[in-house]
């Protein structure tokens, strides 16, 4: 009887403590479920807003004008080599100084050419007196006209070898062919150098030119002498006048473009041959323009947008633009003056979504 009661409890047990093993981790896991998404539920009614920094877009007069890039170039550009051959006797410039025309720049060892001149100038002397003997000989009827002009020929030959090495004499000494800046030699005192070799480069700087392109579309709005205004990357926060010299004649068919040159003044010599300049050539006309920061303005493939803050909220709107000024740019289409803009935090906003305000200091926090 015992031993058929404590079977009788231990089947009870077993069947209870299967009971409790199936259903206890239904009723954890249900209560774990439902404890997010009672969090979840909080968390959508209370959602947190998304702090942005937002830029009034404003209207002003603005210039219109056409912008661009381009290099700067010397006026002249040259780079100095002999025309006869010769050893280096003395140079007549420091590296780095401004040259005027016609000033001796290197001078070649004469030793030479200058002995063949006087040789050829003898022999032309020679050839002269012997000429005007011919003609009085000539006159009393002792030579016939055949002698006299062989006598004349051989003047003329003495007299041109004469001009020639006087041109070899005076090409031993090489002067500046226009007033610039002498550049970086290339040869030392006592170098024998050949024809043609490279000595030194000289550089017009003052003034310089500027060549950039612009679309054929705005070929009817610009003209000779127009003005410009040139900045550098090299020199923030100057700016240099220039005006338009010339105007290619044809269009580029590869990239329809049309080829400027313009000139700037560079009285300090600030400015060097081969800087990168940023153009804006100026039309004359000022109309009320709305502008907003760069930073603003989200590019989508081929479109662009912003987002406008209204009543708490970020609308995404798409905008046309103009022309951009001092990290400003045009909007052509979209907004209005006025309206908010986001500059800070797009990365995070989305359309629709309710946004917070702050400064910068704020936000950097």
């Amino acid at each position: 009887m015992q031993k058929s009661t404590a079977v009788l409890i231990g089947l009870l047990a077993l069947a209870i403590g299967g009971a409790l093993g199936y259903q206890l981790p239904q009723i954890l896991n249900k209560t774990a479920a439902d404890k997010p998404a009672a969090s979840q539920g909080a968390a959508a009614a209370s959602p947190q807003k998304i702090a942005v920094e937002v830029s009034s877009a404003r209207a002003i007069l603005f210039e219109r004008g056409i912008n661009a890039v381009g290099s700067l170039n010397s006026n002249e550009s040259v780079r100095l080599r002999p025309e006869v051959a010769g050893r280096v006797h003395q140079i007549h410039f420091q590296e780095g100084q401004r040259i005027q025309k016609g000033q001796v720049l290197i001078s070649l060892d004469d030793s030479i050419p200058r002995a063949e001149f006087e040789q050829a100038r003898a022999n032309f002397s020679l050839a002269e007196s012997n000429y005007k003997r011919s003609l009085e000989l000539q006159e009393k009827g002792f030579i016939s006209k055949q002698a006299k002009d062989e006598v004349d020929n051989a003047l003329k030959v003495q007299r041109a070898n004469m001009q020639l090495a006087q041109v070899k004499l005076e090409k031993s000494v090489i002067r500046a062919p226009f007033t610039g800046v002498i550049g970086l030699r290339d040869v030392s005192v006592g170098d024998y150098i050949s024809v043609g070799q490279d000595l030194v480069s000289l550089e017009a700087v003052n003034p310089l030119k500027v060549d950039f392109r612009i679309p054929e579309t705005y070929s009817s709005a610009v003209k000779a002498g127009q003005p410009l205004e040139l900045t550098l990357d090299a020199l923030p926060n100057q700016r240099f006048q220039g005006r338009i010299t010339a105007i290619s004649p044809v269009v580029d068919a590869g990239g329809r473009s049309l080829v400027l040159r313009a000139e700037v003044t560079n009285d300090e010599y600030r400015l060097r041959p081969g800087m990168f300049a940023r153009v804006r050539l100026l039309t004359g006309n000022k109309e009320e323009a709305v502008l907003v920061p760069e930073t603003a303005v989200m590019p989508v493939g081929e479109e662009f947008f912003v987002y406008v803050v209204e009543d708490g909220r970020a609308r995404r709107v798409r905008i046309e633009l103009g022309l951009r000024q001092a990290n400003q740019v045009e909007v052509i289409a979209g907004i209005r003056e006025g309206d908010q803009v986001v500059v800070a935090g797009l990365q995070k906003v989305r359309d629709g979504a309710e946004v917070r305000i702050v400064s910068a200091n704020q936000s950097e926090s």
